[in-house]
């Protein structure tokens, strides 16, 4: 007889227990072994069992188990299951990370991570196909809006798998934030219908109270040139900036401005030109919200670098010119005061509409989706890339199911209150996915394209590049682990799937923009995952965490503009009042940007996820490291900061989320 030792470890949540029996088996090389039900993991952290089997069983390969539903079922979250015993070399681990439903029998492979190559006998290959075959059958790609990258199917939260879904904390947190702040949203919204913005000032009735420090600098100082360029390069958006090499086509100077052509055409001999072009949005049909036609522009902003870093606009044009139509006009800091601050605030809500749309929704959201719904269907549990990619997948699916069905949705928050909203939005998406390259996603690429390599003034460059050599130097590690070769790689069926998914399936066929469809080398391989982990993470943050800094002060960043843009600089105060968002829409803009930009309560860092899926030493060492370069670049950015006028922290490792999750 031979005597194994189990230890059983239930999640931490309060609902994670199940009081239903629990059946088990235990699997190796030499056979399998029923032990029946002899577990009923009630809401207890950690249980030990001790059992004889009568038979050798040598190696352990799987650990089986099997929820039996009584009169009523009760889902169990299991996080993992050892077993020391004969032939276990110690204790032997088997990660498993998700919830136990019904009567279907889980299999939970030992925690080392296999290759198809490593696993030169098969004991793991009917195993691998089932998982994805089950796989599959539960994670299928669904459909949104013609044009554009895939999601998962389903259009509630309900609709996804129970592994996909906010646990009880999450849950409850999300639920109950959301209730109050619709509810004060209700209280002080409808008092707003009977009132009117008489003046830039009358905006302070929405500032929230819990303003953040930088909040309240954008307040003060929103009109400040300055301040306006600093945002293209460190704000919530600083994805469009790019140093020009040739006067814009659609920049039309008329003959009176030949200073100012001189002017754009030194700082662009001297590298120290940049634009941010909105064409994008160029002919998005706009909203009409209460039977009001709300307004859209497509700005271009020209900008010169000074010595000291800042960033100072030089002119802008509101629209492109049209055939047969006058040159639009061009707006220049030396104007009438109203006229140019109007200018500007039309920029700010064209960023507003780009930022939430293409930086944050499409590149940061839905390209994560793409990559952990691929990674589900593709690579089985064993796989070592999908145990180093899965702690970076965590309530993705169900945030963006959330954001498809209440932001973006019809009679969603964009349709109610925002410019683009009533299906510009949806145009604007489109467009951006015709445009999303696999360079623009990688910033050491993205930022030499653009120009912003050697701008010291760009912090987000700096840290974007810091972060993601952290990253890399993470991911090649635990690649030399499994691949010792570039024929390894080639030679690695699931790999392969896993990349045609993403690129072929996910992205409807990106292959064209320089997504690879084939990964032909280690260093080709660690190039795509630090991609799917900066995605997923750093970049994600960018473009998140700088929503209620830059956006609570509504005339920096107002969601709809009422009036059309100016075409002459006879401009008054109330010219700019009437352009902006009513009380009730500012009110809405400012109750999301709250809701969604606040620091969130239940969050996991980037790198400190608890879940254990390697129980190899070596992966293991490797996230240690992991978690110590990281550690020193937040402290490294934070004595950065400490000497700055305005710090930047949106890429400090421990703000940053493991996954992307609100």
């Amino acid at each position: 007889m031979s005597k194994y030792r189990i230890r059983v470890a239930t999640g931490d949540s309060l609902l994670a227990g199940s009081s239903n029996l629990v059946q088990l088996w235990l699997v190796g090389e030499h056979g399998e072994k029923d032990l029946g039900k002899i577990l009923r993991p009630i809401r207890i952290r950690e249980v030990q069992l001790e059992v004889e089997v009568s038979l050798y069983l040598g190696r352990l390969l799987l650990v089986k188990l099997r929820k039996h539903k009584g009169l009523v079922g009760f889902d169990w979250f299991c996080k993992w299951i050892a077993v020391q015993g004969p032939g276990t070399q110690g204790e032997a681990f088997f990660p498993c990370y998700r919830w136990v439903q019904g009567n279907e029998i889980i299999c939970l492979p030992e925690g080392t991570a296999r290759t198809v190559r490593d696993d030169p006998q098969n004991q793991f290959k009917k195993h691998r196909e089932q998982e994805l075959e089950e796989r599959r059958k539960v994670y299928r790609w669904g459909f949104w809006k013609e044009g554009l990258i895939l999601p998962i199917v389903g259009n509630t939260q309900w609709d996804l798998p129970r592994n996909e879904r906010f646990r009880e904390d999450k849950d409850l947190d999300f639920s109950l934030s959301l209730a109050k702040v619709l509810k004060d949203l209700a209280l002080k919204g409808t008092l707003d219908l009977t009132n009117s913005v008489r003046r830039l000032e009358d905006f302070n009735k929405v500032f929230p109270r819990g303003k953040t420090p930088l909040a309240e600098r954008v307040r003060n100082s929103w009109k400040d040139d300055a301040l306006f360029g600093y945002q293209f390069l460190n704000g919530a958006n600083p994805m469009l900036l790019r140093r020009s090499t040739s006067l814009p086509s659609r920049l039309v100077l008329p003959p009176e401005m030949e200073d100012l052509k001189t002017q754009l055409e030194k700082e662009l001999q001297t590298g120290s030109l940049f634009e941010a072009d909105f064409s994008l949005l160029d002919g998005v049909k706009p909203n009409v919200i209460i039977f009001k036609q709300q307004y859209v522009a497509a700005p271009l902003v020209m900008l010169k670098l000074q010595p000291d870093g800042r960033l100072l606009p030089m002119v802008i044009q509101l629209q492109p010119p049209r055939n047969g139509c006058p040159p639009p006009v061009l707006f220049l800091p030396s104007d009438p005061p109203m006229a140019w601050l109007l200018a500007k605030i039309w920029v700010r809500s064209s960023d507003f509409q780009l930022h939430q749309l293409q930086s944050h929704l499409l590149r940061g959201h839905l390209i994560a989706e793409v990559i952990s719904v691929a990674t589900t269907r593709s690579l089985p549990s064993l796989h070592p890339i999908y145990k180093l990619l899965i702690p970076h997948f965590r309530y993705t699916m169900e945030i963006n199911v959330l954001a498809r069905s209440n932001l973006v949705s019809e009679w969603g928050i964009f349709d109610l209150v925002v410019s683009t909203g009533s299906g510009g939005h949806v145009d604007i998406l489109q467009r951006a996915t015709a445009g999303l390259t696999y360079r623009s996603f990688c910033p050491p690429d993205d930022l030499a394209d653009r120009g912003l390599l050697d701008v010291k003034s760009s912090l987000y460059g700096q840290d974007a590049l810091r972060l993601w050599g952290v990253i890399s130097r993470y991911v090649e590690k635990m690649v030399s682990l499994f691949y010792k070769s570039d024929g390894a790689v080639k030679d690695d069926p699931e790999l392969q799937a896993w990349c045609r998914e993403i690129t072929e399936t996910g992205l409807q066929g990106a292959q064209d923009r320089g997504f690879p469809i084939s990964l032909e080398s280690r260093a080709q391989l660690c190039h795509f995952i630090t991609m799917c982990i900066f995605t997923c993470t750093g970049q994600h943050a960018s473009t998140h965490q700088g929503q209620l800094d830059w956006y609570s002060w509504i005339p920096n960043g107002p969601c709809t503009m009422q009036k059309p843009p100016p075409i002459s600089k006879d401009v008054t105060e109330k010219d700019i009042v009437d352009s902006l968002p009513s009380l009730h829409q500012a009110r809405t803009q400012k109750t999301f940007i709250k809701f969604l930009g606040r620091r969130q309560p239940v969050m996991v860092a980037l790198g400190q996820h608890k879940e254990s899926y390697f129980s190899d030493p070596g992966p293991q060492a490797v996230l240690k490291q992991f978690q110590e370069e990281l550690a020193a670049l937040d402290k490294e950015i934070e004595v950065r900061n400490a000497g700055l006028d305005l710090p930047y922290e949106y890429l400090r490792p421990s703000m940053v989320e493991n996954s992307v999750t609100i």
